[in-house]
């Protein structure tokens, strides 16, 4: 009876606390937290990159660091999976996310987009939008701004009885999301505003965050304005113009970066613990608040990571993010230093740190003993069609077959898919040709000579659409046309290939064990890709634990472990581990499902003592592996048949560009037409041999900045890969706290060259120099050609 008692009166208590209404408005120079003066101290943390039975661990790790709020997105697309289909269950239950933040005495600030970014699949836009071909995303579409309208009502749903003024922990919603990178349009940014205000009333605080640049473009006026900038910034740089325009708001940084995300074939991001630690500080010091991004990443599972753009550069699973937090809620050396920072704006010491809720184990390696090719998790077959894409053959994720019978070509052809939509492998009849990978802006191939009625096969593996700018309409599968041509007695033939049967192999767990038990069923079942398709095998346990499965030695796709979706991966790196939280796995026997589009290396392989080859294996260890390359040409751009001479040509433009951080506007003369831009820095303000450039972009005819779309390096002299991913393509990747950097001991002076992918009349540039104080490696005297 006595224990009744109490846990009556803890629910009372509980239940007084929440209902307790309260208010967060804005004041003089400050947030105002029920009548005071509150300084924001947010922690992002994303719930559908955690397990759920792990939320509240990391909830209170955030506490311990001496954070007062925490700051989630909210995912479009992992609550609406296929159109009108809500879900807000498991993992998806965001109120019960935000009622444990509220249990352990901390706020939320709530980002429900509807675009997020967040390297997130399509930056949290449902895939089955692009249904309507001639949908405009983030734009005053009506079919657009309908779907947008009734999703934010659902999370309204959920949240608004949750927000402080309901007795909730729920200071602040954003509209929208960093709309300054994508264009300016403030009655769309208003139509969002307006359906936020109508679902969470009047009272509740709503901001907008962009970055320091471009802040104004869409900016309104009833809004709290927040900026966006990383490790290392100048922070008084970034907040002068806003105080210029508003000098008695409180200033709040809402997204500081600690780290960086990571992309398949790029070395693994870091930012220095002192760099952040030490912003941080000057923030408090100045009374600013701030939401660390991220506190702690997680993990991408399943298919959720996204891509970057321009061009197509996917995340890796891991959302590790190089925060103080890691990646399996572990501390860091970044987590004590910022702990021991935070205590002197506490005037009580910070919560202990919380025990990790499950140990770290290792898992001897077992046999992957059964297989099934790929084919046998088709669920649906389309027959002598046009090319279709994915989402016209109404699927979301996962790959496609198309196959098509070949006509009779004597000699050696070239195939060109336009475009093949991520990662294309092309077989004639069963035999292996080779690869068009998008990453590498491949679009061709060489075939050998072909006999008519032989099959030209095409797998085709989606990976995570692109979450960032105007390339966030980003359709899976072959996109546009497959050609052949060849040269015959001095005429170019070509043939364009229309009629298809079309597969399309659905990226699940229920697809996966239909293949797999189809196949253990009928041992006759052909193989047609050999040795790709899905792998299963088993492993027990006698006590359970987070771990790492070592993947290093297999192709690329997809595992689930115990049908949990646990994510990519790709033998080049530089993950090569995949996580797998304890509290998925069970004492006993477990299920690991493999699906490899390329199938596993020999080195997966063991062999028996007469050298007879046994199934490939796999093994878990007890931490992970996220900074190990295998790529299999170098990433620079200095192959000197690539490198112009512009000894004898005329530049389009001679100049000096000025120290200071921020924008800086240069205009020629006259016109030039050309489809290169090359920049040549003869000199930097610091006087050392070190150039970057963070954002460079060329100016049209009637001034306004081209896309950046079609761009590509054709050549860059020097480019420092060895600390860190600061290739020349950085210079024009739509971040601003990434940049080109050439390698120190390269001397001047140095040379980019961007193919602009056709031929374009420029009147000048613009160009951003780093966002540190000083403008690191900022160019003094240059040289500009176009031709």
């Amino acid at each position: 009876m006595k224990k009744v008692k109490l846990l009556i009166t803890a629910l009372l208590l509980t239940f007084a606390q929440f209902a307790s209404a309260g208010d967060f408005t804005v004041g003089n120079k400050t947030f105002l937290l029920n009548g005071e003066p509150f300084v924001v101290k947010a922690a992002e943390v994303h719930y559908p990159r955690i397990p759920r039975p792990y939320w509240e661990h990391r909830i209170k790790m955030c506490k311990a660091l001496g954070m007062n709020t925490l700051c989630i997105y909210v995912f479009w697309n992992i609550h609406e999976q296929r159109e009108g289909q809500f879900d807000f269950t498991d993992n998806n239950d965001v109120a019960e996310f935000c009622r444990l933040a509220q249990k352990n005495g901390m706020y939320v600030i709530v980002r429900p987009g509807p675009y997020v970014c967040a390297e997130w699949e399509m930056g949290g836009l449902p895939w089955w939008l692009l249904k309507k071909k001639d949908i405009r995303l983030r734009e005053r579409d009506p079919y657009f701004l309908e779907r947008v309208k009734i999703f934010e009502q659902k999370v309204g749903e959920q949240l608004a009885p949750l927000t402080i003024q309901n007795g909730g922990p729920i200071i602040m919603v954003q509209v929208e999301n960093e709309y300054g990178s994508y264009g300016e349009d403030k009655p769309y940014v208003s139509e969002i505003r307006d359906c936020l205000r109508g679902i969470y009333g009047e009272k509740l605080t709503l901001f907008q965050c962009d970055w320091s640049s471009n802040f104004e473009r869409n900016g309104l006026d009833d809004l709290v304005w927040t900026m966006n900038f990383g490790t290392g910034a100048n922070i008084d740089h970034e907040f002068a113009r806003l105080k210029q325009l508003r000098p008695n708001a409180p200033l709040m940084c809402s997204e500081f970066w600690s780290g960086w995300f990571d992309k398949w074939g790029a070395n693994h991001e870091t930012r220095p613990a002192k760099d952040m630690v030490d912003g941080m500080d000057e923030m408090l010091s100045k009374n600013i608040s701030f939401s660390l991004y991220m506190t702690h990443g997680g993990t991408s599972f399943g298919h959720w990571a996204g891509a970057n753009s321009p061009g197509f550069a996917p995340d890796v699973t891991s959302y590790d993010y190089d925060a103080p937090i890691n990646e399996y809620g572990g501390t860091t050396e970044k987590f004590f230093q910022l702990r021991k920072m935070m205590q002197k704006y506490s005037k009580t010491p910070l919560p202990a740190i919380p025990a990790r809720p499950a140990n770290m184990i290792n898992i001897p390696a077992f046999e992957m003993r059964e297989h099934a090719d790929i084919l046998l998790g088709a669920d649906s077959l389309v027959m002598n069609s046009p090319l279709r894409t994915m989402e016209e053959l109404n699927q979301g994720w996962g790959s496609m077959v198309y196959i098509t019978s070949l006509p009779d070509i004597d000699t050696p052809s070239v195939l060109t898919l336009n475009d093949g939509h991520d990662f294309a492998q092309v077989f004639i009849d069963s035999t292996y040709i080779g690869k068009i990978d998008r990453v590498r802006n491949e679009k061709s191939l060489l075939l050998p000579a072909v006999k008519k009625g032989q099959e030209l096969k095409i797998l085709i593996e989606a990976m995570g659409r692109i979450n960032f700018g105007r390339a966030i309409k980003d359709y899976k599968g072959i996109t546009e046309s497959v050609t052949l041509s060849t040269d015959k007695d001095g005429h170019e033939l070509i043939w364009n290939l229309k009629r298809w049967d079309i597969f399309t192999i659905p990226d699940s767990y229920a697809a996966a064990k239909k293949a797999l038990d189809t196949a253990k069923r009928d041992s006759l079942t052909k193989m047609v890709f050999k040795g790709s398709g899905y792998y299963r095998g088993y492993f027990n346990l006698k006590r359970v634990g987070d771990t790492f499965l070592n993947m290093e030695n297999w192709g690329k796709g997809q595992v689930y472990v115990n049908g949990h979706a646990i994510g990519r991966f790709w033998s080049i790196g530089p993950q090569q581990t995949l996580y797998v939280p304890g509290c998925w796995l069970k004492k006993g026997k477990n299920e690991v499902v493999v699906l490899d589009v390329v199938g596993p290396s020999a080195k997966a392989f063991y062999f028996t003592k007469d050298k007879k080859r046994l199934s490939p294996w796999l093994f878990a260890q007890n931490k992970p592996e996220l900074d190990k390359l295998n790529v299999e040409k170098s990433r620079t751009h200095n192959d000197p048949a690539n490198q112009p001479d512009l000894n004898s040509a005329t530049p389009a433009h001679v100049g000096q560009l000025a120290a200071d951080n921020g924008w800086q506007m240069v205009r020629f003369a006259a016109p030039q037409t050309g489809r290169y831009l090359a920049i040549q820095a003869l000199s930097t303000h610091e006087g050392k041999d070190v150039v970057s450039v963070a954002e460079l972009y060329a100016v049209n005819a009637v001034g306004a900045r081209l896309s950046r779309e079609p761009w590509t390096v054709k050549y860059a002299d020097s480019e420092e890969t060895k600390r860190g991913n600061n290739t020349a393509e950085k210079s024009f990747d739509l971040q601003e706290s990434t940049y080109w950097r050439t390698e120190r001991g390269a001397a001047l002076p140095h040379l980019m060259v961007i193919d602009l992918g056709s031929e374009q009349t420029i009147t000048g540039f613009d160009y951003l120099p780093r966002a540190e104080e000083g403008a690191p490696g900022s160019i003094k005297d240059y040289k500009i050609f176009v031709y």
